[in-house]
C-alpha cells in the first residue's frame, strides 16, 4: 500500500519529467522511418523515446494517395533511472528488430450475470508483467470484495486472451451496462453507443455485442479486433463506428498504353559528357519504323460489388471498352489490342488517332527552337537551317531558304531552293541527287549527281554519276569536283591566278577515297609490324644471352607473338581489300568527260581515270575526253539535264 508520503514523492517526480518532456514532431514512409527521425531529432537511441501516432501512412494505390506516417515523440524515462554510456545517441539505428511500443501488462475486470471475471494481457516489449496488487485494485475499483486470491495469482503468472472467474458479486440487473446502435450514411457505417453500468451491473461481453449488433441487423463490415479491444475498455456515452460497408468500386475503363510520348510539347534536353546542356538535341520528332508496336489497349476490368453493413450488396459498374483509335499508316496487330506502323515515319497523335507521318514539316527555320532534326522519311523546311545545326533523313531533304554552316544527311535527294555556304568542314550526303541554286565552301557527297545553277566555289564535291552547273553564272571554281561519269559547267575556273580547279571523272570517287583510306592504313600495320618484329627480336637475344627471361618479360613475349599474327592477318586483309577495290575502278566502264558551255581557264586540272591534263590556255565551248589513255580536248557536248527540274528560275 503506498502512504501519503510516497504518493508525494512520486507526484513530485512525474512533475519533474513533464518539465523537462520535449515534445517533437517527425514523418517518414514508413513507422519506423519516422521513428528514426524522431530519435535523431532528440539525440536519443530509439528505445529510449515514447511516440503517440498522429497520423497513420499509406501506400497509397499505384501511387496514388500516398501518406506519410506522422508522430509525435518524446523521451521515454524510467523511474530512478541513471545515465549511461547507452543514453548517448547512436546514429546507427537498426531495424533488423521491429519497432515495437512498449506496453505494460493490464489487468481487464469484466462482471457477468454469474461471476466476476478477469483477464490478463501480457506486456509488451519493455513492459512490466501485471502483478496481484493491480488485480486487486482493479476489482475494489468495481466493488469487489469476494474474490479468490489463489486463481487470481495463477491468472497473473499465466497471462491468455480468456476471461477467467475469481469470484462472486451481487448483481443488480438495473445498473447493467446499455447499448444502442444507428446505421447511418445510407447503411455505410453502423455507430455503438454504451451506457456504463452502475454499482453491481454487469459489462457486456463481445459475444453479446455481436448478437446485438446482428439482431438489431448489422451483418458486415464488423472489426472483430476493434470490437475485442472495444469490449474489453469501452468508451461510453460516445458514438463510435462500430462496423463500416464496403463502396463498390467501378471497373477501369479500356485505355492505351503509349510507347510514344503524347505530349508534342514536352521538350528532352540531355546533358553532355562534358556537363553542358545540348540545345540542339531537343528530340522533338518521334520515329518509329515499319512494324514497331505504338500502343496497347490495356482491357477494361470488372467493377468490384459493395455492401452495407446490413448486408445488402451494391451493384458496381463494368469498365467501359474502346475501339481502337487507328489512323494513317497504321494498323492492328493480330492480337487485336496493338497498333502497329505501316512505315516509317513520325508517330503523331491527331483527332485522338494514331498517325504515322512519312513527311515532317518544319514551319520556319531549323534552330534551337527545332534542334537538330533525325526523320525516318521525308523532312520538309520552309525556312533556313542556319549554322550549327544538322538534318538527317532516310527519305529527302527540301528546304525552301538557305543552307548556312550546317550539316544535311538523306538517303534520298537534298534540294536547296537556295544556297549552301560553309566553312569547308561541313558536309552534305545526299544517298541520291543534291540539287542547289549556289554551292560555297563546303564538302558534298551524292551517289547520283549533284547540280547547281549558279555555281559551285572553293569546294569538294563527289557524285557517283555527274556534277551539272548550268545557268546564267553557272561557274565552277576552286576545289575538288570528283564524278563517276560527266562533270559539266558553264565556266571551269577563274581569270585570277592561283585559283586551283581540279576535276576528275571516270572514277567511283566513294571507291578512290576507300582506297586512299586503305592505303593509309596499310602503312600503319606495315610500321606497327616493323615495331613489334624488332621488340620480339630484342627479347628473343637477351633470353639467349640470359639462358631465360623474367616471367612479366616471358609473357610480354607470347603477347607480341600473338599481336604480331593478329597484325598478319590484318596486313592480309587490307592487302584483300585494296586489290578489290582496285580491281573496281580498273573496271569502272563509264565514259567520263570535262565540259564547259563558255570558258575553261588556266589553272584548272582535268584527270579522266589514270590521265592527267593541266590547263594552260584559255579554251571556249569544250568538252575534255580520254582517247589512247590521254585527254584529248573536243567540241562541247551538251550535258545529261536529268535532274534539273525542281529549282526555280530554270
Amino acid at each position: 500500500m503506498v502512504d501519503f508520503v510516497q504518493l508525494q514523492h512520486i507526484m513530485k517526480e512525474q512533475l519533474d519529467q513533464d518539465r523537462d518532456i520535449s515534445i517533437i514532431e517527425a514523418q517518414g514512409p514508413t513507422l519506423e522511418e519516422a521513428v528514426a527521425q524522431a530519435a535523431t531529432l532528440l539525440n536519443l537511441p530509439v528505445r529510449r523515446i515514447e511516440y503517440e501516432i498522429s497520423e497513420r501512412g499509406s501506400t497509397g494505390i499505384m501511387g496514388a494517395g500516398k501518406k506519410d506516417w506522422k508522430i509525435k515523440a518524446y523521451r521515454h524515462y524510467v523511474r530512478d533511472e541513471k545515465s549511461s554510456e547507452d543514453d548517448s545517441f547512436d546514429s546507427g539505428v537498426d531495424f533488423e528488430v521491429p519497432v515495437m511500443e512498449d506496453k505494460n501488462g493490464y489487468v481487464f475486470v469484466h462482471l457477468r450475470h454469474d461471476g466476476v471475471y478477469i483477464k490478463v494481457s501480457s506486456p509488451v516489449g519493455r513492459g512490466k508483467k501485471a502483478t496481484p496488487a493491480q488485480a486487486r485494485v482493479a476489482l475494489a475499483d468495481r466493488g469487489i470484495k469476494d474474490f479468490d486470491q489463489t486463481v487470481i495469482n495463477e491468472v497473473i503468472k499465466n497471462p491468455s486472451d480468456e476471461y477467467i472467474r475469481v469470484g462472486d458479486f451481487e448483481h443488480k440487473p438495473s445498473n447493467d451496462a446499455t447499448m444502442t446502435v444507428e446505421i447511418a450514411e445510407q447503411d455505410m457505417k453502423a455507430l455503438l453507443y454504451v451506457t456504463p453500468p452502475g454499482p453491481g451491473g454487469c459489462d457486456v461481453s463481445i459475444e453479446t455485442y455481436q448478437t446485438f449488433l446482428k439482431n438489431n441487423k448489422v451483418y458486415f463490415g464488423i472489426d472483430l479486433d476493434y470490437l475485442r479491444d472495444f469490449a474489453d475498455q469501452p468508451v461510453y456515452k460516445q458514438k463510435v463506428v462500430i462496423a463500416e460497408g464496403l463502396p463498390p468500386t467501378n471497373g477501369r475503363d479500356a485505355y492505351l498504353q503509349y510507347n510514344f510520348e503524347t505530349n508534342q510539347s514536352k521538350v528532352h534536353i540531355r546533358e553532355g559528357a562534358n556537363g553542358r546542356v545540348d540545345f540542339k538535341d531537343l528530340k522533338l520528332i518521334q520515329n518509329v519504323f515499319e512494324a514497331q508496336p505504338l500502343a496497347k489497349k490495356i482491357p477494361p476490368e470488372q467493377g468490384t460489388p459493395g455492401r452495407t453493413v446490413t448486408g445488402n450488396p451494391l451493384p458496381a459498374r463494368d469498365g467501359k471498352d474502346m475501339v481502337l483509335p487507328l489512323g494513317k499508316n497504321v494498323h492492328m496487330g493480330e492480337d487485336k489490342v496493338t497498333i502497329i506502323a505501316d512505315m516509317n515515319g513520325q508517330v503523331v497523335e491527331v483527332n485522338g488517332k494514331i498517325n504515322v507521318e512519312p513527311v515532317y514539316t518544319v514551319d520556319g527555320d531549323v534552330d534551337l527552337k527545332t534542334g537538330n532534326i533525325i526523320f525516318l522519311g521525308t523532312v520538309m523546311i520552309t525556312g533556313n537551317v542556319v549554322d550549327g545545326f544538322s538534318v538527317k533523313a532516310a527519305g529527302n531533304i527540301e528546304v525552301n531558304g538557305t543552307v548556312e554552316k550546317a550539316d544535311l544527311d538523306a538517303e534520298g535527294d537534298i534540294i536547296v531552293h537556295q544556297g549552301v555556304t560553309g566553312r569547308g568542314k561541313e558536309i552534305i550526303r545526299a544517298g541520291k541527287t543534291l540539287m542547289a541554286r549556289f554551292i560555297e565552301n563546303t564538302m558534298i557527297e551524292a551517289g547520283d549527281s549533284v547540280i547547281a545553277s549558279d555555281g559551285i566555289i572553293n569546294s569538294r564535291v563527289d557524285a557517283g554519276k555527274r556534277i551539272i552547273c548550268q545557268g546564267k553564272r553557272a561557274t565552277i571554281v576552286g576545289g575538288r569536283l570528283r564524278a563517276g561519269e560527266e562533270i559539266n559547267a558553264k565556266i571551269l575556273g577563274s581569270p585570277t591566278a592561283g585559283t586551283e580547279t581540279i576535276c576528275e571523272v571516270g572514277v567511283d570517287p566513294k571507291t578512290k577515297e576507300l582506297l586512299s583510306q586503305l592505303a593509309e592504313k596499310k602503312a600503319t600495320l606495315e610500321k606497327q609490324f616493323d615495331d613489334i618484329k624488332l621488340n620480339i627480336q630484342t627479347l628473343i637475344n637477351i633470353k639467349q644471352q640470359r639462358k631465360s627471361l623474367p616471367e612479366d618479360k616471358e609473357a610480354y613475349l607470347q603477347e607480341l607473338d600473338e599481336k604480331r599474327v593478329e597484325t598478319i592477318t590484318d596486313i592480309k586483309k587490307n592487302t584483300d581489300d585494296i586489290e578489290k577495290a582496285q580491281d573496281l575502278l580498273n573496271n569502272l566502264q563509264a565514259r567520263g568527260r570535262v565540259s564547259a558551255s563558255a570558258k575553261v581557264y588556266p589553272g584548272v586540272r582535268v584527270m579522266i581515270k589514270d590521265a592527267k591534263e593541266d590547263v594552260r590556255t584559255e579554251y571556249r565551248a569544250v568538252t575534255f575526253i580520254l582517247e589512247d589513255g590521254l585527254v584529248k580536248i573536243t567540241k562541247y557536248e551538251e550535258p545529261d539535264m536529268e535532274g534539273m527540274r525542281g529549282l526555280d528560275g530554270n
